[in-house]
């Protein structure tokens, strides 16, 4: 048997050790368990709310003439409008014209507000609302339209959302005219409005919206 040196047997000794206290513990010979999975996380205490209200322009709405729209008086009577003066486009079942002339506030002569809406419109209703302009344009400018004579801006809109636009009419003897339209999902709309800027004209058509959509 061979003779070990210190640091041999002290070596040896050590290795004898650890392997003695390996055998001994059964655990060390098993595999370790996995660690226990992570708990999920919390979920939110408020979930993000649902739409109760369909966006802006969306859905469906009808036209239906009002007394007053916008602070504006419906004309009534002789003088008031009776036939229809702009071609509204083809009208099919399911669909309502609504053509009205407004007093503004004390006025009792002179021009009025002319509006030509439809509702349930079948196809996309920005296409009908340039229809109705065109034919604002033509009898503003007694049929002497060249086509639309100044680009039309947008504005707000209003409550129910969609595109509201305005334009002047430069071409016309009234060169202060300005004709407005809307359009949304399923209504189209505009209107003529006498001696006034596209700003104003803007306002005052989206307040006259609030009182005939619905």
């Amino acid at each position: 048997m061979p003779i070990l040196g210190p640091r041999t047997l002290l070596a040896t000794i050590a290795l004898a050790t650890t392997l003695t206290l390996t055998g001994c513990d059964p655990a060390a010979e098993a595999e370790a368990p996995p660690a226990p999975p992570a708990p999920p996380a919390a979920s939110a205490t408020v979930s993000a709310p649902a739409s109760s209200n369909s966006p802006a322009g969306s859905g469906k709405h009808t036209l239906a003439e009002a007394a007053t729209a916008g602070g504006l008086t419906k004309a009534t009577g002789a003088s008031a409008v009776s036939d229809v003066p702009v071609d509204p486009g083809e009208m099919r079942d399911g669909m309502h014209l609504v053509v009205a002339d407004y007093n503004r506030a004390g006025q009792t002569s002179g021009r009025r507000i002319l509006f030509v809406g439809v509702d349930g419109v079948p196809e996309d209703p920005n296409k009908r609302r340039e229809h109705l302009w065109r034919g604002l344009i033509d009898y503003a400018l007694q049929n002497g339209s060249t086509g639309t004579p100044t680009t039309a801006k947008p504005y707000q809109p209003g409550p129910f959302g969609g595109s509201l636009e305005c334009l002047s009419l430069p071409e016309s003897a009234n060169t202060t005219d300005v004709i407005c339209g809307w359009s949304d999902t399923t209504t189209a709309a505009a209107a003529l409005f006498p001696r006034t800027t596209p700003a104003d004209a803007a306002r005052l058509f989206a307040a006259m919206r609030a009182d005939l959509e619905h």
